[in-house]
């Protein structure tokens, strides 16, 4: 069945973002996460689990010349991707690949000469399969319950597209974050930098190549005990300020 789109926007109305009206709606993960890609123009960013193209617009919002290749494997989502770049001015930078990463990614993913990404983020699903209750609707099912790639998949398949140099940022339940640190440790990107997200339970993990050392940066505190964002967190979700880990 056809999605039929909403337009919402974001960064402050900086991005134009069309969205199913129904099932998975972009939340502020997709936002703090492409904040948090300590990216600069001309670099090669991947975007794993795309989705509409949320991580990729608000980073080209923010770094232009980024060139930036988003793979989803919905191919409704997808198509709002791509019709996301064009309505934004993006089409040059921002693509959007259908493909199931349980499989091998595209050969033509990349030119030739590019031998990985200098950045790869993701934004997996939340939940387990086994542990989890899905939504009746399939599409925001597929979104945040694992189908037929798991956690391990995600993290492997992402630090594998990446350049040694490389930097991979993910954003995910905080209560997965010591089945992600191993995971990684086990790839060999064991380096880690984790930024908590209070009052919601999420973490931020920037991992880079290397022996295991794992680092806190400050959390970023999202709400105000009264109500609303706090400044930091306003800055960053309507300004596109980056952020800092």
């Amino acid at each position: 069945m056809e999605m039929v789109p909403t337009e919402n926007g974001l960064l402050g109305g900086r991005v134009r973002l069309l969205q199913p009206a129904r099932g998975y709606r972009v939340a502020v993960d997709a936002v703090l996460l492409a904040a948090a890609v300590d990216a600069a123009s001309g670099q090669h960013v991947l975007d794993l689990g795309a989705g509409v193209g949320a991580v990729g617009l608000c980073l080209a919002a923010r770094v232009p010349g980024c060139n930036i290749v988003g793979i989803e494997l919905q191919a409704g989502l997808a198509a709002l991707a791509t019709r996301n770049a064009a309505l934004n001015g993006a089409g040059d930078h921002l693509r959007t690949i259908v493909h199931d990463i349980a499989g091998p990614l595209p050969p033509d993913l990349v030119s030739p000469d590019l031998v990985g990404f200098d950045h790869v983020v993701t934004n997996p699903p939340y939940l387990a399969a086994a542990v989890a209750d899905p939504s009746p609707d399939p599409s925001k099912a597929l979104a945040t319950v694992e189908s037929s790639a798991d956690l391990a998949r995600w993290l492997s398949v992402a630090t594998g597209a990446l350049k040694p140099t490389g930097t991979l940022t993910v954003i995910h339940r905080s209560d997965r974050l010591e089945e992600i640190v191993d995971h990684l440790t086990r790839l060999g990107w064991g380096d880690v930098m984790l930024k908590r997200l209070p009052p919601a339970a999420r973490v931020l993990v920037r991992a880079r190549f290397g022996a295991p050392a794992r680092r806190e940066s400050p959390p970023l505190r999202l709400h105000r005990p009264e109500g609303g964002y706090t400044d930091e967190a306003e800055a960053i979700l309507r300004h596109a300020q980056p952020l800092a880990f």
